[in-house]
């Protein structure tokens, strides 16, 4: 299955919306191998597995925004309906309700995924913060550490040859 669905394709249908990170009705049922119709039914039937912070549907406006940076949904743009949004949370309680064997081995690929966003964005924001309290350890000394990179810089530097004389010369007779 690893080798059917990359993570890259699994992250890249990732989005922000409302503060959470979700997936799309649509991609998630590509994802599963189920038309987009079959995913919403499954889930009406069991709607009470599914509360607010599982799933909402999208506004107007997160709609256009969606097709407008998103290629794939440009069906949307003219639909009379808006997609759903599934949360980490909502998409485990997808395979509740999907029970097939694709289901079940896509939703653990997904749960991986993001996990593998938390810890992606936990790294940023250590590094993020472990430079914000090198500045301020050291902004009473900039003038010094700005020194120490020109020098640094210029140990670096590759000195440049003397170019060296291609060929051979011919002695003139008489010379």
């Amino acid at each position: 299955m690893n080798s059917l669905i990359p993570f890259e394709r699994i992250e890249d249908r990732i989005f922000f919306l409302r503060g959470q990170k979700v997936m799309i009705d649509r991609d998630l049922a590509e994802l599963y191998g189920v038309a987009t119709k079959r995913l919403n039914e499954a889930v009406k039937r069991n709607i009470r597995r599914f509360p607010e912070d599982f799933m909402f549907q999208l506004s107007r406006k997160e709609r256009g925004e969606l097709v407008a940076n998103c290629d794939r949904f440009n069906l949307l743009k003219h639909s009379t309906s808006s997609p759903y949004a599934f949360t980490e949370q909502g998409i485990a309680m997808l395979s509740s309700v999907l029970n097939s064997e694709r289901a079940i081995e896509v939703n653990i690929l997904i749960m991986r995924a993001f996990v593998r966003l938390r810890q992606i964005i936990s790294t940023h924001k250590d590094l993020a913060r472990k430079i914000e309290d090198l500045e301020k350890k050291y902004s009473k000394h900039e003038v010094e550490i700005t020194t120490v990179f020109k020098v640094l810089k210029k140990l670096m530097e590759i000195p440049a040859r003397p170019a060296k004389k291609i060929g051979f010369i011919v002695e003139k007779e008489g010379e």
